[in-house]
């Protein structure tokens, strides 16, 4: 067979992983010839593609970021741009792709197989581990890992000053990195888009903390989180071309809020892109490799419309319907009944 390969979206660790994985069992076991388009789905449309063989896969496994490129967006942005994708798959002779993605492109790689009836299967991937239907996805691992070495590091700094430090990591819909990562790195406080906050009730955890001889807390806060109604003057929103909220900021509102209540005083820290970026931890190797390795078996399977996922300890095919138009939050039980318990 003739399979076609992308990867869209954000950037994670694990994606060379998984395209390796698609390639080597693809060539030897099938006798596939592998291509893989650049940049997303603007690759396919407009022809931009690498061929792909074990030989030229080799040092890839433990590389973060995806050799092929990746973007945001989809063909249906562009007037034509399901139609330059169809004829795609019938000029370069595709008997199939597969597309490794977050819930943007999968919900895309949906679409298109719906509504055209294209061969498609889809690989789920994202730092914020936010995909309906798997229960992990590749590259939350190595983000959480990087989050919690630099909670780790921020705590002597913290205590050497008596500072709280308020620790921003991604997490635009969903508070898996900020949840496991405070947990995993002792935070005082964990602030998440699924759990609207009042500032006044850190501040008093804060309080309760320093009336303790405890000078030193670390507040971990994702992207996306939101005070209550009425505690925090609403920010400005400010859009991306795709219609997301440009995100970023709220932990310098949280910092500023918390030395004007409390008089501790506060530091911002960002880790923004380096949690996407750099060598993938040995537990997204492997899961990225048996999600890819799968994911070409699917392919001979004839399974199309379906995704990879992770259930249990099982990688299993999941309809992609499953993931459009949805985001998977943070179980509250794990937020509420053991992150909480360690609060302050």
């Amino acid at each position: 067979m003739r399979v076609g390969i992308l990867t869209g979206g954000g950037d994670c660790p694990g994606l060379n992983a998984a395209i390796r994985a698609v390639v080597r069992k693809g060539e030897v076991a099938y006798g596939d010839q592998l291509i893989g388009f650049l940049d997303a789905w603007d690759g396919v449309r407009e022809r931009r593609y690498i061929h792909l063989d074990v030989s030229s896969l080799r040092g890839m496994l433990p590389k973060g970021g995806t050799l092929l490129g990746t973007r945001r967006g989809s063909p249906y942005d562009h007037a034509d741009g399901p139609r330059q994708v169809i004829d795609a798959f019938s000029e370069l002779e595709l008997d199939a792709l597969i597309v490794i993605g977050g819930n943007g492109s999968l919900s895309v790689a949906c679409q298109l197989h719906a509504e055209f009836g294209l061969p498609i299967v889809g690989v789920p991937k994202t730092i914020d581990n936010d995909v309906v239907g798997t229960d992990v996805t590749f590259g939350f691992n190595t983000a959480v890992q990087i989050a919690t070495d630099a909670i780790d590091r921020l705590h002597t700094t913290a205590e050497s000053h008596d500072r709280v430090m308020v620790v921003e990591v991604m997490g635009r819909h969903a508070g898996w990195i900020a949840t496991h990562a405070g947990i995993a790195g002792g935070a005082t406080v964990i602030l998440i888009p699924e759990q609207p906050f009042d500032i006044d009730e850190v501040c008093s955890i804060l309080k309760q903390r320093h009336g303790r001889g405890r000078y030193a807390s670390i507040v971990v806060v994702a992207e996306g989180a939101e005070p209550a109604s009425g505690t925090l003057p609403p920010s400005e929103k400010i859009y991306d071309k795709f219609g997301h909220v440009r995100l970023g900021g709220i932990a310098e509102t949280v910092a500023h809020a918390i030395e004007a209540r409390t008089g501790f005083e506060s530091r911002v820290v960002l880790l923004g892109h380096i949690q996407r970026g750099g060598t993938p931890t040995a537990y997204d190797r492997v899961l990225s490799t048996r999600y890819g390795v799968e994911a070409i078996d699917a392919v001979h399977a004839r399974a199309w419309g379906q995704m990879t996922v992770l259930r249990g300890n099982d990688i299993v095919l999941a309809p992609l319907a499953e993931t459009v138009g949805r985001t998977r939050p943070v179980d509250l039980h794990l937020y509420r009944d053991v992150a909480s318990v360690f609060f302050g």
